[in-house]
């Protein structure tokens, strides 16, 4: 299977949840809130720098799960502004 490229957008988004798992993370190591969601600290450090702009929905769950974070307040930082969501739907 080959995946379509990233558009800015979605990098951009990818680098801006990473910053807000940065800033939830607070002084917690990387390791700590890596082995309290259940994955690796590589995995993390992917996500919180932006290499890995599109993690999978249950890694996104025991991120927040870990970090005392809501689901619908994450969404809601990283979703696409109304005015650009209308000119997709145009």
């Amino acid at each position: 299977m080959v995946r379509t490229p990233l558009t800015p957008w979605e990098r951009e988004r990818g680098e801006h949840f990473g910053a807000l798992l940065r800033e939830a993370r607070g002084t917690r190591s990387m390791v700590e809130v890596a082995a309290a969601a259940g994955i690796s600290a590589e995995t993390l450090r992917k996500i919180e720098t932006g290499r890995a702009p599109t993690p999978a929905f249950f890694t996104v769950a025991a991120l927040a799960h870990a970090l005392g974070l809501s689901l619908d307040e994450l969404a809601a930082a990283c979703a696409l502004p109304a005015e650009d969501d209308q000119a997709l739907s145009a």
